[in-house]
């Protein structure tokens, strides 16, 4: 998987945090290096299969909920897919 198609994708998609697309990338990087998801579902993760999977989480969620919410669900159909979500930041200030 092409990390920067797969960022200008994400930015282009869904116009989130641009602090947040570069990790979400990494992460779907990740996933796909891992064959975790060739071997779950025959096929090499693709940027396609990324978007596509994002745009079906709810509206309102942003770019970090929409994929930890398409990694649950992964993680409940197969398991193993927790280790690959984003983390918020902690805040710290208050």
């Amino acid at each position: 998987m092409d990390r920067q198609e797969l960022e200008r994708e994400l930015r282009e998609t869904f116009d989130g945090d641009p602090d947040l697309v570069p990790v979400v990338a990494r992460q779907a990087r990740d996933l796909s290096e891992s064959d975790q998801f060739a071997t779950d579902f025959g096929a090499e993760l693709t940027v396609a299969d990324v978007i596509r999977n994002l745009e079906d989480a709810p509206d309102d969620y942003g770019l970090a909920e929409r994929w930890n919410w398409w990694l649950g669900a992964l993680d409940l159909s197969h398991g193993g897919y927790a280790r690959f979500s984003v983390r918020q930041d902690i805040d710290t200030t208050s």
